[in-house]
């Protein structure tokens, strides 16, 4: 999969470029990220690439023809295909479906990470294809919420990850908040790991682990519940974790 960022600065992608998940499926050569600066296609000496707002106000305005040029030359390097998605506060918001979407399509992407008081609307409504946002808050640019896709999407890329299963066993793959994960020692701090999860009995640990995620969404995420249509069984298992608090 191809992606390229258009940023004014395009060193914030080092940390995604050099480590974790992103910098592994790229060192594997599954996942290509390249990062593209406005400035190198503003017209003048001090490559400037904002100017004020029309009709007054604070802050400043991306200027549309570096912006412009950049996207088109986004395009020429990653092909016809290419989506060109802005990331902006405004637009639909990126959850675990969206990841695995745009992972499972593998077209190039072009991510736009603004800044100052935006992007002028005119490269907006003629050179974007999305918009998509991480969030309900603004942040002082798209950088941070183009890595939150970027990674959210690497994950999905097939072996990109140590564990193939690891991706599916996330929280929100099946609506659910993850269950509780422990590792050795197995008493820490005078608690002891949960007995089932000793037991080598694995369909046990499967249903103990469903009645966690199951409980845990309950408690902290109750509106993702309300949108499933729990199995009788699972209906039956958080009965009784709930059972199990009092």
């Amino acid at each position: 999969m191809n992606i390229q960022v258009i940023s004014i600065f395009p060193a914030m992608f080092d940390a995604l470029i050099d480590h974790g998940v992103v910098g592994r499926a790229i060192r594997e050569q599954l996942l290509s990220l390249s990062v593209l600066n406005p400035r190198d296609y503003a017209g003048d000496k001090h490559s400037t690439i904002d100017g004020r707002p029309y009709g007054g106000g604070p802050g400043m305005v991306m200027t549309p023809e570096p912006m412009a040029k950049a996207i088109d030359a986004a395009r020429q390097q990653m092909g016809a295909t290419a989506k060109v998605v802005h990331l902006s506060p405004q637009g639909q918001r990126f959850d675990h479906a969206a990841a695995q979407m745009f992972a499972e399509a593998s077209e190039p992407l072009i991510l736009l990470a603004g800044r100052y008081e935006g992007v002028d609307q005119r490269v907006l409504d003629h050179h974007v294809d999305e918009h998509w946002s991480i969030g309900d808050y603004v942040l002082s640019g798209g950088e941070l919420a183009a890595m939150v896709m970027i990674d959210a999407i690497a994950r999905w890329i097939p072996d990109s990850l140590g564990n193939k299963e690891s991706a599916q066993q996330d929280s929100f793959v099946d609506g659910l908040l993850d269950c509780p994960h422990y590792a050795r020692p197995e008493v820490f701090d005078g608690e002891s790991v949960p007995e089932v999860l000793l037991s080598g009995d694995h369909q046990a640990i499967k249903r103990w682990r469903l009645q966690q995620s199951l409980g845990r969404t309950w408690q902290l995420r109750p509106d993702l519940l309300e949108k499933l249509e729990l199995t009788d069984e699972q209906a039956q298992l958080l009965e009784e974790f709930k059972l199990n608090l009092k």
